[in-house]
């Protein structure tokens, strides 16, 4: 493109000063000042440099055209396949089987105490001793009362059998006979009532030794040697606690009752057969579930209120770590899927509608497929519905991708941690 400039127009357009020169006015068009003059033509050439570059660019016809990144290269995995146990879930507390308080159970001073609190005793040991002397009095009166009733008794058999020989003879009459029986029926009761009287002294006697009724632990003891027990009712000296085997009681919720009983069904077992259905019991600060028992006693009925059916189970406590009233995990395996699908927690994502996995389609577009999502086993999650054998899932970089998206799929392997004992 050819451009032309005129001098004189740009010149013509600079302003005019007059000066007087040997008595004549001359008029200049350059300023008095030839070194402004020069500042303002460099300014000038720059402008009209500039505009004329504008103008060749805009006679340009080249065009810049948009070329889309590469699809981002994403890790994707089909899931696992596995065998995989299938649990009710459930919390607990742990019971003991047996509690029992210690109570004095006639009335005396507190001789001895025979053990040391806490401690661990076998059915038998002796615990308290309370005042055992007047009661062993009581129990030498009436076994010597028993035995004047037993001299009694036999004197009047002897006279029975006397007379009942002289009426065959017809040496007495009828009438002595029948004082002779009379006086024997009375010895034999007297002899009954007084071997009464004698056992009731053997059973206080035995109340002075409160002894341990099982294996277990005795609680710290609640009275003192020298003080006056079960004067007006029995006194509460004590608590023994058996701590092998252990109770754990823990509800179920009403739609595991109603899988439990249908699975129950389709393998035709009956309720006593649920009832040796083995639990895992695990603490909280432990990592699986390494206590194992039984289930003990499924209640009847659901309590309404709470939705909820009351389930006991029985745990060996040799070492006795499970402690009455601790807070436990409870799970309870009731039937195996052969060929469960899982995938890492790390791969799920959640919304409004749900639980979701993106997937990698045929065409490499990731899709967003609601699943429905069952327990965790091994550090994996069980994907109940919505996930095929053969779907790939995307498994790490799911910030950098979106439904619809294209993707570099790069498919990998998940990983599965090693196996618990428990």
């Amino acid at each position: 493109m050819a451009m032309v400039f005129h001098g004189q127009a740009i010149v013509g357009s600079l302003p005019h000063r007059q000066s007087a020169i040997g008595g004549h006015r001359m008029t200049s068009a350059y300023p008095v000042r030839p070194a402004r003059f020069r500042g303002a033509r460099k300014h000038i050439g720059r402008a009209l440099a500039a505009a004329a570059a504008s103008m060749v660019l805009a006679g340009c016809e080249d065009k810049n055209t948009f070329v889309a990144p590469p699809p981002p290269k994403v890790d994707v995995a089909t899931p696992v396949q596995r065998p995989v146990t299938r649990y009710v879930e459930a919390t607990g507390n742990t019971a003991p089987i047996k509690s029992v308080d210690l109570v004095a159970r006639v009335q005396g001073f507190l001789q001895t105490i025979d053990y040391t609190d806490g401690t661990f005793v076998k059915q038998g040991t002796q615990l308290f001793t309370i005042e055992p002397e007047t009661y062993k009095l009581k129990l030498d009166q009436a076994q010597a009362a028993e035995a004047g009733a037993q001299a009694s008794l036999r004197q009047a058999e002897a006279d029975y059998k006397r007379q009942v020989d002289l009426v065959q003879r017809q040496a007495v009459s009828q009438a002595t006979l029948d004082t002779s029986t009379s006086t024997r029926d009375n010895a034999q009761a007297n002899l009954q009532q007084a071997q009464a009287n004698t056992r009731i002294a053997e059973l206080n006697y035995s109340y002075t030794k409160v002894s341990a009724p099982f294996d277990g632990i005795v609680s710290a003891h609640m009275v003192s040697i020298g003080e006056l027990v079960g004067a007006s009712s029995p006194t509460q000296l004590a608590t023994i606690v058996a701590m092998d085997p252990i109770w754990v009681n823990f509800t179920v919720n009403e739609q595991d009752v109603l899988r439990i009983r249908a699975e129950a069904q389709r393998r035709g077992l009956t309720p006593a057969d649920l009832k040796q259905f083995p639990i895992e019991v695990g603490l909280q600060t432990e990592t699986g579930y390494p206590h194992e028992g039984r289930l003990d006693y499924v209640a009847p009925t659901l309590n309404s209120s709470t939705g909820t059916l009351a389930v006991r189970g029985v745990v060996p406590n040799a070492n006795r770590v499970l402690l009455p009233g601790y807070f436990v995990r409870v799970r309870v395996p009731f039937d195996q899927d052969k060929n469960a699908l899982l995938v890492p927690d790390t791969a799920l994502g959640s919304d409004q509608g749900g639980r979701y996995l993106l997937v990698a389609n045929k065409d490499n577009v990731v899709e967003q497929r609601k699943v429905q999502t069952g327990p965790a086993d091994n550090g994996l999650r069980v994907i109940e519905s919505g996930l095929q054998p053969d779907d790939r899932v995307v498994i790490a970089g799911l910030l950098r991708v979106i439904p619809g998206q294209k993707i570099d799929p790069q498919l990998t392997k998940i990983e599965q941690p090693q196996a618990s004992s428990k």
